[in-house]
């Protein structure tokens, strides 16, 4: 009875206020580690074969299907992981070479794809009328299509 009462007030489980919940603990990436090629680092969740530990041993072995938007989303997907690497190694000049590549391979490749497929988002410059909402969204896959 004293039990039920107590798990019914919200009191059973806390921890004291001091108590952490959890030791984090993100292993130091040294100067110029390997990397992945970004297709496989999208799906393993880094380019860094260093800080890739997968939950309970499960490795993510599927593949992307090689689509414009796929390679959009490599390419971003790459860059945001070297600007977090440059963030804590700025003096990495290999990394930045290949952060400025990515940067206008992306750039290139998402000028052509809102040229030739839909804006990416509601900031690209589109002649004619205002069109965003006609567009489908993520979740309606049967609109989703690669052109």
């Amino acid at each position: 009875m004293e039990r039920n009462r107590s798990m019914k007030d919200g009191f059973e489980g806390r921890l004291p206020a001091s108590a952490p919940l959890a030791n984090p603990y993100v292993p130091f990436q040294v100067e110029n580690p390997p990397r992945y090629e970004a297709r496989k680092g999208l799906v393993r969740g880094t380019l860094f074969p260093g800080l890739d530990l997968p939950f309970m041993g499960m490795v993510n072995k599927n593949e992307k299907p090689v689509t414009p938007r796929t390679e959009l989303q490599v390419m971003a997907f790459a860059l945001q992981e070297l600007a977090l690497y440059l963030d804590t190694h700025r003096d990495d000049q290999e990394a930045l070479e290949l952060y400025r590549a990515y940067q206008k391979m992306y750039h290139d490749a998402a000028a052509q794809y809102s040229q030739n497929c839909t804006p990416l988002n509601h900031a690209t410059p589109v002649d004619g009328p205002y069109k965003w909402l006609d567009d489908p969204w993520p979740w309606e896959y049967a609109g989703n299509k690669e052109a």
